[in-house]
């Protein structure tokens, strides 16, 4: 096994030899919403993104950071690949809380596995499935007390959806067009330099734990377990440079 592999399962705390399986599939897409966090914290800082894989690769393995949708995913797909999976790149609309239909903004996975197709993501910024959904409409995924499914829509194509007070709502939308890495450079660049970019807005950083998840959004820190949520507001730099640190493995 190539020695960058080895070292990216080492980073996601992905123990003993993959196989291509879904059990091993399943196992580095958790693995990798546990470890590698999502986070903006480039884009707010004004330091310019790459999605060069070995660029991602230095970010994320050798120097411990994360990054958002097009980092993670195109860092994930480049894992896959070297472990022998067959991924084809797809560009989505993501829909949870719009009000008119958006831009094609988020970079998602199509993984082959055992002849079978699976939607696989680690760039999302909140609850997202922790496991691979099969390409399969109408069939319910049961994950962590969530609920998702994916359904075919003549506009939208494949849609994810998610139960959300007793209710299936849109989570992110993608048609079969098969994308290049060089084809993600025009929305990455608009999500870092437009004024109206949600991904300047503020600073955003999520990861998963066991039972729960993490979130940062501006100085505010909610830990979700399932005992509550806790809720803290950090004052100073220092606190929060802190806070990073130590809950998320971020050293700005």
């Amino acid at each position: 096994m190539d020695a960058r592999i080895k070292k990216y399962l080492k980073r996601i705390g992905f123990d003993g030899e993959p196989s291509h399986d879904y059990e091993t599939l399943s196992r580095l897409q958790s693995s990798h919403l546990k470890t590698v966090p999502y986070e903006n914290l480039d884009i707010m800082r004004g330091v310019p993104l790459s999605l060069e894989p070995d660029d991602l690769y230095e970010k994320i393995v050798t120097r411990g950071r994360g990054g958002y949708c097009f980092e993670l995913n195109g860092a994930f797909a480049w894992l896959l690949r070297g472990l022998g999976f067959a991924i084809t790149e797809y560009m989505a609309r993501f829909l949870r809380d719009e009000t008119e239909i958006p831009m094609r903004r988020h970079r998602v996975l199509r993984v082959e596995c055992n002849k079978k197709n699976y939607l696989c993501d680690v760039g999302v910024g909140s609850m997202v499935p922790r496991y691979p959904l099969e390409l399969v409409c109408g069939v319910v995924s049961k994950q962590n007390g969530e609920q998702y499914k994916i359904e075919r829509e003549p506009f939208f194509g494949y849609v994810l959806y998610e139960m959300k007070n007793d209710e299936w709502r849109r989570v992110y939308s993608f048609t079969e067009e098969e994308q290049l890495n060089k084809d993600f450079v025009m929305p990455t660049y608009y999500c870092e330099n437009h004024p109206d970019s949600y991904f300047r807005t503020a600073d955003m950083v999520h990861l998963f734990t066991e039972n729960g998840r993490k979130t940062v959004s501006g100085r505010e820190v909610k830990i979700f377990s399932p005992k509550g949520v806790e809720v803290v507001t950090l004052v100073t730099e220092a606190a929060y440079l802190e806070l990073l640190r130590i809950h998320f493995g971020i050293n700005l």
